[in-house]
């Protein structure tokens, strides 16, 4: 098995119950279809964590589906912005210790307002990223809320 991520030991930390996933790696393809189609799950399941940055509040993390986008227009509304755009892959490291593919929107190096797409809770369990390729978490929406400090918005739309 996998070793431990940050993000796995913060949920044991908190008694949060959850299964680390390991799926094999495209790095060609870090897109969130071949996630689902590695693990055997329905795209609406397997999350993927996108950094933006907001013109009054700054950086802030938004959690949607696999077969959905971030909308710009909600998210900035939800972060109590006027607008917001996705950060440069650049800096993604920096801002939060993880890489593209590896994302998750639990123990970044610095805690910034996460949002969870509201369809999250359509389902007893999703899977997101546990921090690094290869590896997702499998825990349940409400659990991932309190893991990453996080409340449910609605900030999807269809791609």
């Amino acid at each position: 098995m996998a070793d431990k991520t940050n993000a796995a030991r913060i949920l044991d930390r908190l008694k949060i119950p959850y299964e680390l996933v390991e799926y094999t790696v495209d790095p060609d393809n870090l897109a969130a279809d071949h996630v689902a189609d590695e693990l055997g799950e329905p795209i609406e399941q397997v999350f993927k964590t996108l950094v933006l940055r907001g013109d009054r509040h700054g950086i802030f993390v938004c959690v949607v589906a696999g077969n959905r986008e971030v909308d710009l227009k909600k998210a900035a509304k939800a972060s109590g912005n006027k607008k917001a755009e996705m950060i440069a892959m650049k800096e993604l490291l920096p801002l939060t210790g993880y890489i593209r593919g590896g994302c998750t929107s639990i123990g970044m190096k610095k805690h910034y307002p996460t949002f969870i797409s509201s369809e999250a809770l359509d389902f007893p369990f999703i899977y997101v990223s546990a921090g690094k390729r290869g590896l997702q978490l499998k825990l349940s929406p409400a659990d991932l809320l309190r893991a990453a400090e996080a409340e449910a918005a609605d900030i999807a739309t269809d791609i």
